[in-house]
C-alpha cells in the first residue's frame, strides 16, 4: 500500500529537469528564486543540471540524443542556437511571444528569449581615465594598453567579440585581429576566469564583458569604479534562450515553464542576478542603475543561420591571427 502511495505522489508531482549553466543556477544567480516561484504554481519539482557553458549544454544534448533526461535547455544563445536546432532534438514552443521587448524582432518557433545584452569592454576608471571610444581606437591604441578577452571556442562573450569584429570589419577582420593581438594580455577560457580572477584584481584595465556589467557594481558593490566604454561603431547583441527537448515526457509542463519565463515573476530576477536586460518590459521594476548604463547607438547582429554557416572559418581566421 505504501509503495502505491509513493508512486501516486511521484505522478502528481513530476520533476522538470533543466540543463543550464553556472551563472543561472548559482546561489547568487536567478535560478534559486525562479525555482521557488515556479514550484509555487506548478505542483512539480524544478531541477537544474548545471553544465559549464552553453556550448557544454549543446554537447551534452547531442551526446544523449533522444535518451536525454532534460525537459528543457536554458542558456543557449543567438550564437549557438542554430547548431542546437540542427540536432532535431528540440520541439516547437507554441508560446505567445507578444510580451517580448527586445532590440530585434523575434518570431522563432523553437527558442524563447529570457534576457539580452550588448557586449562591451568594461574598464577600471582608476586605471584608465579616457578609454577608447570605438573599436578602431582600441585597435590603434598604444600596445601598453592591455585588455583581457575570452576564447570564442569556449566562451559566449569570446564568440560575441568574434562576431562584433566580423560585423564591423568584414573580410578585413583578420588583419584587425593581428593589430589587436598586441594589446591582449591574455585570452581566458571563460568570462568568469578573466573577470573575477584577473580584471577585478587589477591585472588589466579593460576586459570584454557586457554593457550591463556596471549595473551590478553600482547596485550591489555601491561603486561606479567599473564602467562600459561606448563604441561609435555600435555593439553586438546577445539574446539568451530556452527551448523544450522533444523527447521530454513533460511537454505540457515544459511549455508552462516557458510561459512563466515571460512573466514578471521570472523576469524581475534577471537584471541584478543575471545582470542582463529582461526579455519583457518590467516598467518601474527595472532597477534604476539600468538607466545609468551606456545606450549603444547601433545594435549589431548576424542572423543565427549565418553564424552557424561561417563560425568555423571565422574562428580559424581568429586563430591564425592570434598565432602570427
Amino acid at each position: 500500500m505504501l509503495i502505491f502511495t509513493n508512486l501516486s505522489s511521484a505522478t502528481e508531482n513530476p520533476n522538470l529537469t533543466v540543463y543550464t549553466h553556472p551563472s543561472f543556477a548559482a546561489e547568487w544567480g536567478p535560478g534559486p528564486a525562479v525555482k521557488t516561484a515556479f514550484e509555487q504554481r506548478c505542483d512539480c519539482q524544478l531541477n537544474y543540471v548545471v553544465l559549464d557553458s552553453g556550448g557544454d549544454i549543446l554537447q551534452r544534448l547531442r551526446l544523449e540524443g533522444a535518451s536525454s533526461s532534460a525537459d528543457l535547455v536554458l542558456g543557449l544563445d543567438t550564437g549557438t542556437m542554430e547548431l542546437a536546432r540542427s540536432t532535431g532534438l528540440l520541439a516547437p514552443h507554441n508560446v505567445n511571444l507578444d510580451a517580448l521587448d527586445l532590440p530585434i524582432l523575434w518570431q522563432d518557433p523553437v527558442f524563447v528569449p529570457y534576457d539580452w545584452g550588448h557586449f562591451a569592454f568594461v574598464y577600471d576608471t582608476e586605471q584608465l581615465a579616457n578609454p577608447p571610444k570605438s573599436l578602431a581606437e582600441l585597435i590603434a591604441a598604444p600596445d601598453d594598453l592591455k585588455i583581457i578577452i575570452q576564447d570564442p571556442r569556449t566562451s559566449t562573450p569570446g564568440l560575441g567579440l568574434l562576431l562584433w569584429m566580423r560585423h564591423v570589419y568584414g573580410d578585413d577582420a583578420g588583419a584587425k585581429w593581428e593589430q589587436l593581438q598586441k594589446k591582449i594580455l591574455t585570452t581566458t577560457k571563460s568570462w568568469s576566469d578573466g573577470y573575477f580572477s584577473l580584471f577585478m584584481n587589477g591585472e588589466a584595465p579593460m576586459i570584454l564583458s557586457y554593457s550591463t556589467s556596471p549595473a551590478y557594481h553600482m547596485a550591489v558593490d555601491k561603486t561606479e569604479r567599473y564602467q562600459a566604454a561606448e563604441f561609435s561603431e555600435g555593439h553586438y547583441l546577445q539574446v539568451e534562450v530556452a527551448a523544450v527537448v522533444a523527447s521530454s515526457p513533460h511537454q505540457t509542463l515544459a511549455r508552462e515553464f516557458l510561459d512563466f519565463m515571460l512573466s514578471a515573476d521570472f523576469q524581475r530576477h534577471i537584471p541584478l542576478k543575471n545582470v542582463m536586460y529582461p526579455a519583457i518590459d518590467l516598467g518601474a521594476e527595472l532597477p534604476d542603475v539600468f538607466n545609468r548604463l551606456i545606450q549603444p547607438s547601433r545594435t549589431l547582429f548576424f542572423n543565427p543561420a549565418e553564424v552557424a554557416q561561417h563560425r568555423r572559418e571565422w574562428v580559424d581566421e581568429w586563430l591564425e591571427a592570434m598565432t602570427r
